[in-house]
């Protein structure tokens, strides 16, 4: 055999059908090609491999040789698993089989993403689903690892690999204790806010990211902060009474409809929302199970 060529699956495939045909008309006609085209791809297999692959002694059908015997057995292997990956990829295309890792900020993942998340995993329940949860650099880090396939998030990442898409705006909104006197009867002052105590997110999050931002551009100076994790904490320490804070509106609509909280109205600034992003690995092609995801959250760019 060639050394410098591998072996022609083209040919293989001319040799698999004589061998299954038991004939090379046969073979012809399975293939859509002439006889004289399948009895030259065996020669030229034959001159390739150097080895005789059909007893051309006479006698009635085909038969081979050892080293065809041999060749045949891993011309069956490998068209089985040819067939096999051809029925994967369809399944997977078609939404049967694969998986799917949707990675979240916790509050896009608990208001923005978990019914569509749901009705996802109704409509597919053969796919292996995951909506992981993090803040916006967990998310980030795990995008870029491929951990996850894509990411929705508050804030763009610092990262040149990461492509981030503004996805939609949430609003924001301050809130204080309903016990609180601050601004009850008026706006309340920048250096009464800054004379506060914030209740801020941990290094990392999007929602402290933006919160900063929004009252540095109101001239307010937060020399007092308290970190707590999650959003939904820092709602229910501001109605115990242990600062104030800002956080998204439908975090926070609850509690104040029920008299736990009360909105605050900040010195006027730029508006009290910030961007929610989509994130995708640059260059990364999307699989069927995840375009399937943002065609149910209406999105196909």
């Amino acid at each position: 055999m060639n050394s410098t060529h591998g072996l022609n699956l083209h040919l293989l495939r001319v040799f698999s059908a004589v061998v299954e045909h038991n004939g090379f008309s046969r073979a012809a006609e399975a293939l859509f090609v002439s006889q004289s085209a399948v009895s030259k791809a065996l020669r030229e297999l034959e001159s390739q491999l150097d080895l005789p692959l059909i007893d051309r002694s006479g006698g009635r059908g085909v038969r081979l040789t050892d080293g065809g015997q041999a060749l045949y057995r891993h011309a069956r292997g490998i068209f089985a698993m040819e067939r096999a990956a051809l029925e994967e990829v369809r399944e997977r295309v078609g939404l049967r089989r694969g998986g799917l890792r949707i990675g979240a900020s916790t509050t896009v993942a608990a208001y923005w993403l978990s019914d569509v998340f749901a009705r996802h995993v109704a409509q597919y329940p053969q796919l292996d689903s995951a909506l992981v949860v993090g803040n916006t650099g967990e998310i980030a880090n795990a995008l870029v690892d491929c951990r996850i396939d894509a990411g929705f998030v508050e804030g763009p990442p610092h990262d040149e690999r990461i492509v981030a898409t503004r996805w939609r705006d949430e609003p924001l909104q301050a809130v204080v204790a309903a016990s609180s006197s601050l601004g009850a009867s008026r706006r309340a002052s920048a250096k009464q806010l800054a004379a506060q105590r914030w209740l801020v997110r941990e290094p990392g999050s999007g929602t402290r990211e933006v919160a900063q931002t929004l009252l540095e551009a109101r001239g307010i100076a937060t020399a007092r902060t308290l970190e707590i994790g999650s959003n939904e904490a820092i709602a229910r320490a501001v109605a115990a009474g242990d600062g104030v804070a800002i956080l998204p509106a439908a975090v926070v609509a609850d509690l104040i409809s029920v008299g736990k909280l009360r909105a605050l109205t900040l010195p006027d600034g730029p508006p009290m929302q910030r961007p929610l992003y989509r994130l995708e690995l640059i260059n990364r092609p999307r699989s069927p199970a995840l375009s399937g995801f943002f065609a149910q959250l209406g999105e196909s760019d």
